[in-house]
């Protein structure tokens, strides 16, 4: 009779052990999907600025028309790409990467006001270009907190045995966001005239 306690013990044991790797792989997907959804929100928070933006800026650069079309176009691919509910890798990147280039764009509208002092003056302006701001880094930190999550969770995929745990439940692994090739080059600085 003890060897049958000790069977259903170690049975016990084995199913509360596989139970809560389970949980903690869900928990660790969960996580991810958070991030990414933090990362949402922002990417929403700035396509929502950036209309005030444009209509700020067209009153100052009339002939800048390309630049702040060239905003509006990357704003709403943005918005039609961050609609989807589970986006997959691929669809998260291309995201991303219309996230990088709005961003690069928007840049070059904040470089305008360089050359139009009294769009430099406008305090609806500055206060635009502050949110966006903050945005920005908001944004950048909440693709570091992706990253962070992902690794956690794709650690737990491959840690044994809750990696055996996450081929019976079907767990797969979540790619990283990439920085884009052209930003981790070195910038190159010269002092010739």
């Amino acid at each position: 009779m003890s060897g049958m306690v000790i069977g259903i013990i170690i049975v016990a044991i084995l199913v509360v052990a596989i139970v809560l790797m389970y949980n903690g792989l869900v928990k660790a997907r969960t996580y991810t999907q958070e991030s990414w959804s933090q990362i949402n929100v922002q990417l929403k928070r700035r396509n929502d600025l950036i209309p005030n933006l444009v209509n700020t800026v067209k009153g100052y650069a009339t002939h800048e028309k390309e630049t702040l079309s060239k905003v509006v176009e990357l704003r709403n691919q943005l918005v039609d790409q961050t609609k989807v509910a589970e986006p997959s890798t691929v669809q998260r990147q291309a995201a991303m990467q219309t996230s990088n280039q709005l961003s690069d764009t928007l840049k070059s509208i904040f470089a305008l006001s360089e050359n139009y002092p009294d769009l430099k003056a406008n305090q609806e302006f500055n206060k635009l270009m502050e949110e966006l701001t903050n945005t920005e880094n908001k944004i950048a930190y909440s693709r570091q907190l992706y990253n962070s999550s992902v690794a956690s969770y794709n650690i737990k995929l491959q840690s044994f045995p809750s990696n055996l745990v996450a081929g019976i439940g079907g767990f797969k692994a979540v790619d990283y966001l990439q920085v884009p090739e052209e930003e981790t080059a070195a910038p190159k600085v010269s002092f010739d005239k």
